[in-house]
């Protein structure tokens, strides 16, 4: 049975080019990348064991075989981190759970009361899975003709892979994919991000599902929106963690002068504030 784990690290083996590692390569083959006896060899374990791992029949590697193998794949400091993480819930999540439930979306008051503090801001709290349960109206004036809160709970993951006005909205649409699927994997509980992946992966198809197991760790760079009125608008994003409530308060700040008046604009024309959440 595969399992987060295996897929993260036969995907990442398949990505590495040996002679990015200097190793000799070995003509042509039915996947791309490394060999499992490369990386077996560098990591100092056998091809069996990594091949245990990589198809789910072995659930709890140590600590230190995960190092070694992030260092034989070359893992980044976010890719080791999520290597941790896929680890964990492989070995103890990933098994049979009780029936998933949707995941909360009450908003604190407090939290709504901070959002109200950054108003004339860009600001929404969300979670991992994409759900958008409370904004600002700078927000909604950036999202406004986008058809992503057109629904009655909006939802940034549903809205990216089945409504096609969000290629046109997002020009990086290909980074913003890998993100939310990415982010899936961050969330709450291993069953709510099941939960959204059972409801959503048969209207999304399957480029959802392969972003969803490939697990691209993403750089979430600026992020570029060319807004229906016709300006293109690029935001620096900043994220506070609500542990407590499995929920991000995302502000979104101009990343240059240009998008700082752009946003002036937009906000002009929605009038006066009106901070909005979802329950």
């Amino acid at each position: 049975m595969r399992t987060p784990l295996g897929d993260f690290l036969r995907s990442r083996r398949d990505s590495i080019q040996p002679a990015s590692l200097g190793l000799p390569d070995h003509g042509r083959r039915r996947s791309p990348g490394l060999r499992r006896s490369d990386v077996a060899a560098r990591a100092g374990v056998s091809v069996e064991y990594l091949t245990r791992i990589e198809q789910g029949r072995d659930r709890n590697p140590s600590i230190a075989v995960l190092n070694a193998l992030a260092d034989a794949l070359t893992l980044s400091p976010a890719e080791r981190g999520h290597l941790r993480y896929l680890a964990k819930i492989t070995g103890g999540g990933c098994v049979a759970h009780a029936r998933a439930e949707p995941p909360r979306r009450e908003v604190r008051p407090s939290v709504l009361e901070t959002l109200r503090l950054i108003e004339p801001g860009i600001a929404v709290v969300t979670n991992r899975l994409g759900d958008l349960l409370a904004w600002t109206d700078a927000f909604a004036a950036v999202a406004d003709g986008s058809g992503l809160l057109e629904a009655e709970t909006p939802n940034l993951t549903r809205y990216v892979f089945t409504d096609p006005r969000a290629r046109t909205f997002f020009p990086s649409w290909d980074d913003v994919a890998d993100e939310q699927a990415f982010d899936l994997w961050l969330g709450p509980a291993i069953e709510n991000a099941e939960w959204l992946i059972t409801e959503l992966a048969p209207v999304a198809g399957p480029d959802f599902t392969r972003r969803v197991n490939r697990h691209v760790v993403p750089s979430r760079g600026v992020l570029r929106i060319d807004h229906p009125s016709g300006c293109g608008l690029r935001l620096r994003r900043e994220s506070l963690e609500l542990p407590a409530d499995a929920q991000q308060l995302l502000v979104l700040l101009p990343a240059d002068e240009e998008t700082s008046l752009a946003v002036d604009g937009l906000r002009g024309r929605r009038g006066q504030g009106r901070l909005r959440a979802i329950s």
